[in-house]
């Protein structure tokens, strides 16, 4: 294996240098982690960011296996004593996997075919003779045959068997599978049936009951949509290009004369299509289909996690977290702003007859623990709930009450890790819990699920199970990473994402806190057990010790840079403290003088913005939303209502908003664009607070379809229409930034 030139095709694929490639492969090789490598060794990687890293890692690993193959291939092949030069170059010159094993496919070790058969009875010279179209009098060679075996006892099957024959050298002919692969990619159509009598078990399936597109054109959503209705033998699916044209494409490479062979070589043509090479092809488009849809389905699912880890926190804060239910009550419970559970009780808004007791416990418990926050649940009852404590007069007006949404919570409650902490409570204290810490810290109580439990995806469970945890484990790693780990609060769950880290030492600095109080500085880490040199360097600069003796340790500055920053501190003639407090005494810092063999521009920046805000959050700061008060359920929605709402999910085919009636809405792709943004698929995100038009309504269905073409994907404070000034003339003035009214000023012209 050849890395040299493994390297050189990386950068060319990936638009990077081959030094690059290199110093990213070597690092990862040294066990650095993706954040690691990204953030503190810019220098060796030319300031490559995670994306980058992690492509590099993946070409590897492709071409790694590819190279696997190709030595495996080789070494049969070798083994059979059928190894020549040309077949060596052939093979070491196919790109692709496919390639590959169009090239092994005439050496691969069979089953019993029907062309082994004919061989068997000695009609291989038969077959040649005639796949090489000359002129000669086929009946009377034919019949030399009969007497070869006695099992043949007429010509036909003279010609039938060298057919059998001629059909597999077609269908193992590299050249003719990379042609109709290329059909198959560019004028293959999907069809999807229903088998019969499963039309009522299959309803969600319906869509698809007569479904035909072009494969090409096919998106993943609807791709892995047919194939589970196929999984679970409800629907039917062929791939496949006109047979017609697949059949031509076999006529015009292999017949090259006009004589009494053609009848029996196109005949073994379209054998060879009909019986072999269609199938194998659709299978190969099954599993490439399969993959792209994967890849993309996954992908989507990253990104609307990504969004949803890094949603703004609200911070902390004295909370009462609600967990509402009807029948049995709703859960509450009292968090201090460190998240820790200071009391719980039940009570019951939804019955008239306590709903005065429930309203003196509100006020109670925000009167006896100075409370700043009421975070309330968004499943069952959740805006009954809201909208009652809305109503208790006697509420301090400071206190915001804020809906969750509470995906996953459930999920929560009954894991190890909420009876690990909440041994002696039941699950609904510990969703009530889970609820009030998502609203302080959504990264660090989200982390402590499983991934697929939040919601955000698509077709999560159709997707390849082992590419959708590594892909997600390592959104999760890069968000813990980007914000940053305070060691000394942080949960086993969220300190085992921490680059260099792991369940296990995650785990012992649980521990070694417990026995010996708070960590006082970032070396004292290396007391942990099994904390090696390696673990601390991939570790360090992602931890951090607010109140620590060594100012720095409360930053994203790595320790390994502690004694530049000392020496920016000596030649100032001041202290870190002063540097990091004073933006005076920095701006006099001539960063090219600290520029080594070790550390450049790129980490020096680094360090210098690091000053300036030492451990900085990078999430955005939270905004109080509201939902509509005069709508609740599903039927108090009207077509052409227009609502606020915040995204839940993006997927390939639109975004789900929750508009506060218990029931996502779907703006279709269709209906995401609006005159003030061009593309809105590049910005739509997950917790993106919105304003949407109600335009159709399925209350049997629970289905509801929203619009944004008329609305701007702008905050909602932003989206509310404003006072319209008018001028001495009478003439309207609309505020630039008043986009409703605008629009209203359009319609009113044009009508």
């Amino acid at each position: 294996m050849n890395e040299t030139l493994l390297h050189k095709k990386i950068a060319l694929l990936l638009g990077i240098s081959q030094r690059q490639v290199i110093a990213t492969l070597n690092l990862l090789d040294e066990g650095a982690t993706i954040p690691f490598i990204a953030r503190y060794r810019k220098e060796l990687t030319d300031s490559m960011d995670e994306v980058q890293v992690a492509n590099v890692r993946d070409e590897m690993e492709r071409l790694r296996a590819m190279e696997k193959r190709r030595e495996a291939i080789l070494a049969s092949i070798e083994s059979q004593g059928k190894l020549s030069t040309e077949l060596i170059e052939l093979l070491r010159g196919a790109e692709s996997l496919s390639k590959l094993e169009d090239i092994y496919l005439p050496f691969k070790p069979k089953r019993r075919t029907r062309a082994a058969i004919a061989r068997e009875k000695g009609l291989e010279p038969f077959a040649q003779l005639l796949f090489k179209q000359q002129i000669f009098d086929i009946e009377k060679e034919a019949q030399l045959y009969l007497s070869i075996d006695k099992d043949i006892k007429t010509t036909d099957e003279v010609f039938s068997g060298a057919r059998d024959i001629i059909a597999e050298w077609v269908n193992e002919n590299a050249e003719a599978r990379e042609k109709i692969r290329e059909l198959f990619k560019e004028k293959a159509t999907i069809k999807s049936r229903a088998f019969k009598n499963k039309e009522e078990i299959g309803e969600k399936f319906k869509d698809y009951f007569e479904w035909e597109e072009l494969l090409i054109s096919c998106p993943s959503h609807r791709m892995l949509a047919m194939r589970r209705g196929e999984n679970e033998d409800i629907l039917s699916i062929i791939i496949a290009p006109p047979n017609d044209l697949a059949v031509e494409i076999l006529y015009r490479q292999f017949i090259i004369a006009n004589n009494s062979t053609t009848v029996h070589i196109r005949l073994a043509l379209e054998d060879s299509y009909d019986r072999m090479m269609q199938f194998s092809i659709e299978s190969e488009m099954r599993i490439f289909t399969k993959e792209l849809a994967d890849t993309k389905a996954i992908q989507v699912f990253a990104d609307n996690l990504r969004e949803l880890l890094l949603a703004s926190p609200l911070g902390q804060k004295a909370m009462l977290a609600i967990d509402p239910g009807f029948r049995t009550g709703c859960k509450v419970v009292v968090l201090d702003k460190q998240g820790k559970l200071l009391e719980d009780s039940v009570i019951y808004p939804h019955e008239k007859n306590k709903q005065f007791e429930t309203k003196q416990i509100i006020i109670s418990l925000c009167a006896k623990y100075k409370l700043e926050t009421i975070a309330i649940g968004n499943g069952t009852a959740g805006r009954e709930t809201e909208t009652f404590v809305r109503t208790i007069d006697n509420l301090p007006k400071e206190i915001n009450i804020i809906m969750v949404n509470e995906s996953g919570a459930s999920i929560y409650s009954a894991s190890e890790a909420a009876r690990e902490e909440f041994a002696d409570k039941d699950i609904t204290v510990r969703g009530a819990v889970s609820i009030g810490r998502r609203l302080a810290d959504p990264l660090a109580e989200l982390v402590k699920i499983d991934a697929k439990s939040i919601g955000v995806g698509q077709y999560q469970h159709d997707v390849d199970q082992i590419e959708i945890k590594k892909k997600l484990d390592e959104v999760v790693e890069s968000c813990v990473n980007i914000v940053g780990v305070e060691v000394n609060t942080a949960s086993k769950q969220l300190l085992s994402y921490v680059s260099g880290l792991g369940p296990v030492l995650a785990r012992n600095i649980i521990e070694y806190r417990n026995e010996n109080g708070p960590f006082k500085t970032r070396k004292e880490l290396l007391k942990v057990p099994r904390m090696g040199d390696k673990a601390y360097e991939q570790a360090a600069g992602f931890l951090r010790i607010h109140d620590s003796k060594h100012p720095l340790d409360k930053s994203a500055v790595h320790p390994e840079s502690y004694s530049i920053v000392e020496k920016m501190a000596a030649d100032l003639n001041c202290s870190i403290q002063q540097l990091m407090a004073e933006k005076e005494l920095r701006k006099k810092i001539i960063i090219s003088n600290y520029v080594s063999n070790k550390i450049g521009l790129p980490t020096l920046t680094d360090i210098l913005n690091e000053l300036e805000k030492p451990g900085r959050d990078p999430r955005k700061s939270f905004e109080v939303f509201a939902f509509d008060k005069s709508v609740h359920d599903m039927k108090d929605l009207r077509i052409g209502m227009r609502l606020p709402g915040i995204v839940t999910n993006v997927t390939n085919f639109g975004a789900f908003v929750d508009i506060g009636v218990h029931q996502d809405g779907l703006i279709h792709i269709s209906q995401l664009s609006n005159t003030f943004i061009d593309d809105p698929n590049k910005i739509i995100k997950v917790q993106q607070q919105v304003m949407v038009m109600v335009t159709e309504i399925d209350i049997q269905r629970k289905r509801i379809a929203l619009s944004m073409k008329e609305e701007a994907i702008l905050p909602i404070q932003k989206a509310k229409p404003i006072n319209i000034v008018v001028n001495k003339n009478g003439k309207k003035i609309i505020p630039e930034n008043d986009y409703i009214a605008q629009l209203e000023a359009l319609r009113e012209k044009f009508k």
